[in-house]
């Protein structure tokens, strides 16, 4: 039965030495990949503090070597990275940030 109690206690386990969870691959096995100019479009950009922004927050990643952001003020503005770095990681620094990756559909 469904109680309304709220949990904020969890108790955390080891893993198991295969470095698999029960549910799926292990979250550390994430790739990194080497990128010499990977692009990523950008949407929601409008003027330099939003590029230094995006920039920073890119540049902050671990494996990141350099990023830079060609603007195309409110438009699609194109985020170039370079460094051996996971590529879901720039996603979410990107997010964290206050913006999105354009669709590519």
């Amino acid at each position: 039965m469904c109680t309304s109690d709220i949990r904020t206690e969890f108790s955390l386990s080891a893993a198991d030495s295969s470095g698999r969870s029960c549910c799926g691959p292990d979250a550390r096995a994430q790739t990194l990949a080497p990128v010499e100019g990977l692009d990523y479009l950008i949407e929601g950009l409008t003027c330099g503090h939003c590029v230094q922004t995006v920039e920073n927050a890119v540049r902050a990643v671990d494996g990141v070597e350099s990023a830079t952001v060609e603007l195309v003020a409110g438009g699609v503005s194109r985020l170039t990275v370079a460094g051996t770095v996971a590529l879901t990681a720039v996603r979410d620094a990107v997010i964290r940030a206050g913006y999105s990756l354009a669709s590519t559909s």
